[in-house]
This record gives structure tokens, C-alpha cells and sequence, in this order.
């Protein structure tokens, strides 16, 4: 019999029902538009900067709460403070050696590539007071200083601050509070904060759906600032800081792969919608909420989730330390400065200092690309304003390296700590389960999540039988008195 021609969609239907339905069709279409926008009409593209930092400003208002209730949840289900230190010391030392691993690299690949030999630039000829504008006279935190501002001085204030680190702190005695009365002394607490985590999902949801605007506004923005020159103008660095990210990206997939059986790279295609997000925007935060929410549902407990991903966003900075040491040996070559080993390992050792201070400050590269420069003595401070014009160019290199990252060492450490249902992971990530917002329960570190379906298949034997069953267990209740 042949099909009706109204039965088969059109090719546009098709394509509208796509754009509607497709989170990643709609920003990929927002980023595709935004660049043509900032190439023909960079005048009013400078005009669209408030829409990405509207989306931003509203995604940082649900990052706190949702963290608290998250990690507080995380606790008090799996019921052992001691795992959670565990989990939080593994993710500390998986932070450690890949940041490390990332700064080696980079200082490999500019000794190699020598991106900065030949330019021959005099700093005195730089504006460093651009550098200053760019930082907004800031400076990073000392250790002891840093590790300070992570303790909190208000309850009410890490929130308003949106300082992670402190709601972290703040979120770990809540749910050691919970553990040590139970839930007998506060049997609405818990149930409580439960129902927020939902509400914060839900506005994650609307959230979202102003994500292509804020693509097209940032990359609008992007283009028409800086346009495309640049690229030419710093090919090779650009090149250099890609290849070396994503040779750095190759060895994640193994150790990913080593460690939890995962592939990287069918993850990336789980996560494609935030990760393009991410791009179009130039920020992880923007899609923190979404990445928690999806590693959640392909089998990471909520407590290693909680944990991990938020402290990585402080501790694990992959992206960032392969452009810092990159950068530095940029600069180094660029003003005609040799420097010898020792002064290549102070680079690595300075860096490993002041990338963890990095996060949440503005211009806070050219701070550590600064701090670094002054403790060598070698290379005039102002010589980081070589970077002003690339910087915005690597953000997208940055920001996806920095995401799959702390997205690696959530599973590699869940895997360590026996917190992830590698079964249903591996089935998410196949495609041979989609999850949906009402199976997100089971996503949630409960054993055996994965092999239970929602909705089972039975004859109307079994089910007869089933309903068979259940009468006595209904019947050992005493029957209610009739007066």
C-alpha cells in the first residue's frame, strides 16, 4: 500500500521539529549566526554583550544551592563521612597530577615549537596599562590566604558570595550534622532539601532554554570585538595551545578508559549540547548545573559528584595550566629571554601555586602569567600584554580541556571510591538507556539502578500471580474494629 505523501514530514517540518526539539541544533545555529552577525556588523554586536551575561549571571544564582544540596544529599545517603574524606583526598591528588601533567606538557611544547622565537618585541613598547584595565587591579591569593577565604564567615554570605569552596565547607557539616542526629531527631530536613535539589533542577530547565541567545550574543560579541585578524596574527601560538590540549585530551581518554572501561569520546557526544554551550559562551559555570545533572544519570553517586566536580572548578584548571605555561615561555621568547631548566621547573612550581588561587577572578591568567614573570626577574611583568589579543581566542581551549577534566575525575574518582554504577554508565554512554528527569532517582548511586527496568514486560499470568501475592502481606494487618 503507498504511503500518503502527508505521512513523510517535509524537509522543512523536519528541520523545524529538529530546531524545536534540539538543544544542540539551537545553539549550534546561535553560534553559526552570532559569528556572521559580529563579521558583517561588529558595531551592533558589541551591543549584544548583555545577553551572555544575563544567561551567566542567572546559571551563577543556582550553582550554590544547588552544590549545598547536592553534597548534603550525597552524605546523608550514602550514610559514611569517612568515604566522603576519601573521596574528597583521591579527587585532591587526581587534581594534583593532572594539573602538573598539563603545566609539563606545555612547557615540552613550547620548548619544541618555540611559538615566540622571532618576534623580537621590545616591552617598552607594550600598553601594559591594558593589563591593569584587563585585571581590574586585582591579584591572586596566597596559599595561606586562599586556603583562609575557603572557610566561611557567614552562612548566608558563601551564597551571596557564590564562593564554592565555601558552600562546599558549608554543605560537608550540614550533612555531617544530618549523619550524627539521623533521621529520627530531623526526619524533615533531609526530605526538605531533596525537594529543593528538584526546584533547582526545574529552573535549570527554564534556564536552559535561553541558551542559544546567550550563544549568539557572546559570539556575536567575540567576532566583532577581535575579529578574525587575530587568528593570522598569533597562528602559531593559537595551533600550539590546541595540538597541546589535545594531545593532553588523548591522554585523559586513556586514563579514562584504564581506570573506569568509559570512552572519553562517546561521553563527549552524552555531554555535546553543554559542551557547545560551554564554547559559545566562553565559561564552564554556564554549564555546571547541566554536567552534575547528566553525570548523576550515567551512574556517579551524589556524593562524589557534589564533591568533585564543584572542587575542580578551584583545584583542577587542566586548560588553563597548559596556557599558563605555554604563555609564559611565549612571552620568555617573544622579548628574546632564554630561560635555563631551573628557571622552567620555578615556572612549573610558581604555577602550581597560583592556579589554584585562579578561579572566580577576573583577568586572573595575566595575574598568574604576572606573579610568574616577577618571581623569574627574567621577563619584564608588563610583557604579558602580548597576550591580550589571543586570550579571548584560547578561552575555548581552556574551557574545554577544564571541563572534561573535572568531568574525568568525577568518574575515575567515583570508580576509586566503588560510587559508580559502571554498568549503567556504560549503557547511558552506548545510548542503550536515555535518561529522562523521572528515572532520576535511580541515577543516583542505587545499587542495581541499571538493571532494573522502569516499566518491565509481564504476561497477565505473572501479574495475575503478582496480585495473588500480595493478598497476605495485606492481610497480616489487622482489620480495623467496627463499633
Amino acid at each position: 500500500m503507498p504511503v500518503s505523501p502527508s505521512v513523510v514530514p517535509s524537509l522543512p517540518r523536519r528541520v523545524a521539529r529538529i530546531l524545536r526539539t534540539s538543544l544542540f541544533a539551537q545553539v549550534a545555529c546561535a553560534l553559526v549566526l552570532g559569528i556572521v552577525v559580529g563579521k558583517l556588523w561588529p558595531g551592533f554586536a558589541s551591543d549584544l554583550q548583555p545577553l551572555g551575561d544575563g544567561f551567566t549571571r542567572l546559571i551563577k544564582t543556582i550553582i550554590s544551592p544547588l552544590v549545598f544540596c547536592v553534597v548534603v544529599v550525597g552524605i546523608a545517603k550514602a550514610g559514611d563521612l569517612k568515604a566522603f574524606g576519601r573521596i574528597g583526598l583521591k579527587a585532591l591528588i587526581w587534581f594534583e597530577v593532572a594539573s602538573t601533567l598539563a603545566l609539563i606538557i606545555g612547557l615540552l611544547a613550547a620548548n619544541i615549537v618555540q611559538p615566540g622565537s622571532g618576534m623580537h618585541v621590545d616591552p617598552a613598547t607594550l600598553n601594559t596599562a591594558a593589563v591593569d584595565a584587563k585585571t581590574g587591579g586585582g591579584h591572586l591569593p596566597s596559599t595561606t590566604q586562599f586556603i583562609v577565604e575557603a572557610l566561611p564567615t557567614s552562612f548566608i554570605g558563601a551564597f551571596a558570595e557564590n564562593s564554592l569552596l565555601q558552600v562546599l565547607i558549608l554543605a560537608c557539616l550540614v550533612g555531617a550534622a544530618l549523619l550524627h542526629l539521623g533521621h529520627t531527631k530531623v526526619p524533615q530536613v533531609l526530605p526538605a532539601i531533596e525537594q529543593a535539589q528538584e526546584i533547582i533542577f526545574s529552573i535549570v530547565g527554564f534556564v536552559m532554554r535561553l541558551a542559544p541567545i546567550a550563544v549568539f550574543g557572546a559570539m556575536a560579541v567575540l567576532i566583532g570585538q577581535y575579529g578574525l585578524g587575530v587568528i593570522e596574527t598569533y597562528a602559531k601560538l593559537i595551533i600550539l595551545c590546541y595540538a597541546a590540549a589535545a594531545f593532553f585530551i588523548a591522554l585523559l581518554a586513556v586514563a579514562l578508559k584504564m581506570v573506569t572501561g568509559l570512552s572519553l569520546w562517546k561521553f563527549l557526544r552524552y555531554i555535546r549540547e553543554e559542551m557547545l554551550l560551554a564554547l559559545g559562551t566562553a565559561s564552564t559555570e554556564s554549564v555546571m548545573p547541566r554536567v552534575m545533572q547528566k553525570l548523576r544519570k550515567a551512574g556517579a553517586r551524589d556524593d562524589a559528584v557534589g564533591l568533585v566536580l564543584p572542587t575542580g572548578y578551584s583545584f583542577n584548571l587542566d586548560g588553563a595550566s597548559l596556557y599558563l605555561s605555554i604563555g609564559t615561555l611565549f612571552i620568555a621568547q617573544a622579548v628574546g629571554v632564554d630561560l635555563s631548566l631551573s628557571q622552567q621547573i620555578t615556572v612549573v612550581l610558581v604555577l602550581m601555586l597560583t592556579s589554584k588561587g585562579m578561579a572566580g577572578i577576573p583577568g586572573s591568567a595575566f595575574l598568574a602569567l604576572s606573579a610568574t614573570a616577577s618571581s623569574l626577574g627574567a621577563i619584564p611583568a608588563g610583557a604579558v600584554a602580548l597576550l591580550l589579543g589571543v586570550d579571548r581566542i584560547m578561552d575555548s581551549m581552556r574551557v574545554v580541556t577544564n571541563l572534561l577534566g573535572n568531568c574525568v575525575a568525577v568518574f575515575a574518582v567515583s570508580r576509586w571510591e566503588g560510587a559508580l554504577d559502571t554498568e549503567r554508565a556504560k549503557k547511558v554512554l552506548d545510548r542503550e538507556i536515555v535518561p529522562t528527569d523521572e528515572d532520576d532517582d535511580e541515577s543516583r548511586g542505587e545499587p542495581d539502578a541499571s538493571k532494573t527496568p522502569k516499566a518491565p514486560a509481564v504476561s497477565a499470568a505473572d501479574d495475575k500471580d503478582d496480585q495473588l501475592a500480595a493478598v497476605p502481606a495485606q492481610a497480616k494487618e489487622p482489620a480495623p474494629e467496627v463499633s
